[in-house]
Order: C-alpha cells, then structure tokens, then sequence
C-alpha cells in the first residue's frame, strides 16, 4: 500500500479512535467523578488526557512507514 493511501486511511482511523475514547471517557467521568473530590478529578482528567497517546502510536507508526 502506498504511503499516500496509508496517510488518508490512517486519517480516518485516527479521527474514529478519539472520537471513541473521549466518548468512552465522557461515560467513565460520569460514573466516577460525580461524588469525588477536585485531587480525584485532576488525576483523572491527566490520566485520560494523556493515554490515548498510547494506542495512537502505533497508528502513526503505520502510517509512517515507507510503503511499496
């Protein structure tokens, strides 16, 4: 696959997968947080904010790659 169509695939996919995980996460706070305290919310909200990066990764590794 060429690097072009990787790029524009992977565009999508990428698009998909944070629109899912912050919806995911909206769902998750709001079981969660509603009865904890600020010191709870905020290492919630950094832990969520930043573990998406993750999973990402390996997307933009594809994506990255040379293609044929």
């Amino acid at each position: 696959m060429g690097m072009r169509w990787k790029k524009l695939i992977g565009t999508f996919i990428l698009l998909g997968v944070i629109a899912v995980y912050a919806l995911l996460v909206m769902r998750a706070a709001v079981a969660i947080l509603p009865g904890a305290g600020p010191i709870l919310e905020f290492l919630f909200y950094a832990v969520a904010g930043m573990a998406w990066v993750i999973p990402v990764r390996y997307l933009l590794v594809w994506m990255n790659a040379p293609g044929r």
